[in-house]
């Protein structure tokens, strides 16, 4: 009776090995495999950016004015190589980091697809993007005396008179600011502000007088100007 019984109790252990064996095993996905752009944002970009794109140090992806300003290959190049004169690493491998080109797409183009908003903002009344396009449109290179005139009509109500800070935002000349802040990125914060932050941007400093193009450039060779200056 007890022998029967052990064999009873074998077969059906032997039968439930071999049933698992017959079934697919789940195999796990690779890092460079993942495409989901939760996943890719979460991982490479909240530390920075924030979660949802905004509340971060850096500026706020979830911003359709920003998406307005910078077109697909800037925004590609940025995740992949970096900004340049900021604290910010490129994320491809190419430039030493671990995203593949797939995922750099799927990062780029999951950012639009959750934040650009093109009802927001026409693209043709933005200033151009880069100093160097401003010229291209007919603008002069930034002039640091013309830039002080345009900061005091446009940023000093928040900045103070001298950019050393106000009632309602702090200093936009201090040099270790400056030294982690390139040229583009002062012209992106201009244009742009910060909308999570509640700081304008280039067309509601002074309501009803948006600011060119030419102060645009004028008042980022004012900030930059000040780049060592430890008064």
């Amino acid at each position: 009776m007890i022998g029967r019984r052990a064999l009873a109790v074998g077969a059906v252990v032997a039968a439930s090995l071999c049933a698992a064996c017959g079934r697919p095993t789940e195999v796990p996905i690779r890092p460079e495999q993942v495409t989901d752009f939760k996943s890719l944002y979460d991982a490479n970009c909240t530390g920075c950016h924030g979660i949802d794109g905004r509340h971060g140090v850096a500026q706020p992806l979830n911003d359709p004015v920003y998406l307005a300003l910078v077109d697909d290959a800037r925004l590609t190049e940025a995740i992949s190589n970096g900004r340049r004169g900021t604290p910010m690493t490129g994320f491809a491998v190419e430039a030493g980091g671990t995203l593949t080109k797939e995922q750099v797409r799927a990062l780029r183009d999951g950012i639009r697809r959750n934040w650009a908003d093109p009802q927001h903002v026409d693209r043709g009344e933005l200033p151009a993007y880069s100093d160097d396009d401003a010229r291209a449109e007919g603008a002069q290179a930034g002039d640091p005396d013309r830039g002080r005139r345009a900061y005091e009509t446009h940023c000093s109500r928040c900045h103070g008179n001298d950019g050393h800070g106000g009632a309602q935002a702090g200093s936009v000349v201090d040099a270790a600011f400056l030294a982690l802040t390139s040229d583009q990125q002062l012209r992106t914060t201009v244009i742009a502000g910060r909308t999570d932050e509640d700081i304008p941007g280039w067309r509601d400093y002074t309501p009803g007088r948006p600011m060119t193009n030419q102060q645009v450039s004028d008042v980022v060779a004012w900030l930059a100007s000040h780049r060592g200056n430890h008064d």
